[in-house]
């Protein structure tokens, strides 16, 4: 009997993937991705791996007979992707599967930040509807605003199609403009947020996105601004997103992600115009298991037929054999 590809997991990825894999290849664990937890006898007989979180250069080095890294999460910025694609291994991520979720999530965070329903259930909870009567007026509406959208990938259409029915007029910013896409095209970040009063973020962690939301942007969104971001924390400037909501430079601001997560500045937290998640947006079993299985699926894929169901653009290969 021909012996079964082996498939390297490193730390902790949602069981589902690993109770696909082990069907048909024997799985390696570590308990995180460095180098020194395999010996290189073994690591020569790695072929595939399964990662949830970072993989880096050299433990794609370190791993002579790689063929693929299939990556947990639509994001695989932990992944060194140009490390893969120098070695000629195959990257692969998790999309789509969690676009309507992520999008779904955006909206909650929007009207959450903007009516502050939180606080509205803790008022009751706490029983100050009865002791005090009925809860403050929201100064914020969504009623008459102008959203604009930081990244317009496949998450940022489902948003801004989720916005559409709210009678909300969109616009953007992405480093070129989308074809076929009817929302105002803005050149700049800075540009978009001058025209706009609601900013959502939804990009990738890029050494381009670094920060790229600081106290110019803020400024530029105004005080009856409201800032969301379920992109990444790497993209926010948070002593600045502090400073402008202490100081009234914006009105508020909802966050489902952030710079060193999970710890979040306590300058945030004691913030009441600041509504915080702990990166829930795509955290339902239905997306988890989607996203589990794309894992699985393209790892199969890979070594049934030679090709990877959604290879990062990094790395558009097909397998060599023979």
């Amino acid at each position: 009997m021909a012996a079964r590809t082996r498939i390297l997991v490193p730390g902790t990825i949602r069981e589902r993937v690993l109770d696909r894999l082990k069907e048909t290849f024997d799985i390696v664990r570590i308990e995180k991705a460095d180098p020194a937890l395999l010996a290189r006898s073994e690591a020569a007989t790695i072929s595939g791996v399964a990662v949830s979180g970072a993989f880096g250069a050299a433990m794609i080095e370190h791993l002579p007979a790689l063929e693929i890294v299939a990556s947990f999460g639509v994001g695989y910025d932990g992944v060194d992707a140009l490390a893969a694609a120098a070695r000629g291994v195959a990257v692969t991520n998790t999309p789509d599967v969690l676009n309507d979720e992520v999008a779904d999530t955006t909206i909650g965070l929007l009207l959450n930040t903007i009516r502050r329903f939180p606080q509205a259930e803790a008022w009751l909870r706490e029983g100050r509807w009865t002791r005090e009567g009925a809860f403050p007026l929201t100064p914020l509406s969504l009623r008459g605003r102008r959203a604009g959208i930081y990244g317009l990938g496949r998450i940022g259409l489902a948003i801004a199609e989720r916005l559409k029915g709210f009678g909300i007029e969109i616009a953007y910013h992405t480093r070129r403009p989308r074809e076929g896409v009817p929302y105002a095209y803005y050149p700049s970040l800075a540009e978009l947020a001058e025209a706009v009063d609601v900013l959502i973020a939804i990009v990738p962690k890029t050494p381009e996105t670094h920060r790229t939301i600081d106290a110019a942007i803020l400024r530029a969104l105004g005080a009856n601004g409201v800032l969301i971001n379920v992109g990444r924390g790497w993209t926010v400037d948070e002593d600045a997103l502090a400073s402008a909501l202490r100081d009234g430079t914006i009105a508020a601001a909802g966050l489902d992600v952030f710079y060193d997560e999970p710890n979040v500045p306590q300058a945030l937290l004691d913030l009441p115009n600041a509504t915080l998640l702990p990166h829930v947006a795509s955290a339902s079993v239905a997306t988890r298991d989607a996203m589990a299985d794309l894992v699985a699926d393209n790892l199969l894929a890979w070594f049934g037929r030679g090709v990877a169901l959604t290879p990062v653009p990094e790395t558009p290969f097909t397998r060599k054999t023979g």
